[in-house]
């Protein structure tokens, strides 16, 4: 026969056990968030204060719940916009109603952020070929001289079609594809992983000029039959090294046989699409 004392005893440790449940059930489920959130940040040492500072601003549209939408992010300042209809992904029937970025948008207000200057105004090629890359790195070598504000680029040297932030311990963050919000994600290597470019966020060096005209290719040699290696989507800045005599080219009513070596892209171009004389002014001869 249970005594009263014992049966109370009984009630209040059920009560007890129905009653802490829910509660640390609740407590697990607000705590997975927080845990996901911070995630993304700088995970690795020896970023610029200028590279944490985009990380910082990037993640905050993640913890924001930013979405994904296609050309968001490219309006007359940086940041969020509505986004367009993409019409090779049907997921991206919503964009129009939702106000983000695109992948090269989100890098774009990023650096702006941690700058207050519009410096990676552009799509993807445009951003990884900056004439402010301070460094570049190869998809051959992998991870392991990144720093954490890095810019990974995917696709090939025709067409880069996606770049996101790296975070370190092979975290990036990115807008990745419609229908997703801002997110972290694993690094993709292999596949269409083509390399990363850091950013310099100081002073330009250089003999920088800008092109003119729209799908100006350039080729592996100063020759029209010469590989292409990327086309100017319109007028870009560029970085030039040198110029010599080469192929002569006719083109929108000019003759020139000069051309110069863009050592961002590793390419030539002809100097009838840089803006400016024949023979650029400051620009030294390439001696091989």
């Amino acid at each position: 026969m249970v005594s009263r004392t014992g049966l109370i005893r009984t009630v209040i440790a059920l009560l007890a056990v129905l009653l802490w449940a829910p509660v640390s059930t609740a407590a697990t489920a607000q705590a997975a968030p927080a845990a996901a959130a911070d995630e993304c940040r700088a995970l690795a040492p020896g970023a610029s204060a200028a590279a944490e500072r985009a990380i910082a601003a990037a993640c905050a549209e993640v913890a924001a719940g930013t979405w994904y939408t296609w050309a968001g992010g490219h309006g007359a300042q940086p940041g969020p916009t509505y986004g367009q209809v993409d019409p090779t992904d049907p997921a991206s029937e919503h964009d129009p109603e939702r106000r983000g970025f695109d992948c090269s948008g989100l890098v774009r207000y990023a650096y702006a952020q941690a700058t207050g200057s519009d410096i990676l105004n552009g799509v993807a090629s445009q951003q990884y070929y900056t004439h402010r890359a301070a460094d570049r790195f190869t998809a051959a070598q992998g991870l392991a001289p990144l720093l954490p504000g890095d810019l990974l680029a995917y696709g090939t040297s025709q067409k880069l079609h996606h770049i996101a932030i790296y975070l370190g311990a092979g975290k990036m963050v990115e807008a990745k594809q419609s229908g997703t919000k801002l997110m972290v994600s694993d690094v993709r290597l292999g596949g269409s992983y083509f390399g990363a470019v850091r950013v310099n966020t100081g002073e330009v060096t250089g003999h920088i000029h800008q092109t003119w005209g729209t799908g100006v290719w350039t080729k592996a040699e100063p020759a029209l039959k010469a590989a292409r290696v990327y086309a100017f989507p319109n007028s870009t800045t560029i970085r030039v090294e040198c110029q010599k005599h080469a192929e002569k080219v006719t083109a929108e009513g000019y003759e020139n046989d000069v051309w110069s070596y863009l050592p961002d892209y590793k390419a030539w171009v002809t100097n009838i699409y840089i803006k400016g004389p024949a023979w650029l002014e400051g620009v030294p001869e390439c001696k091989s």
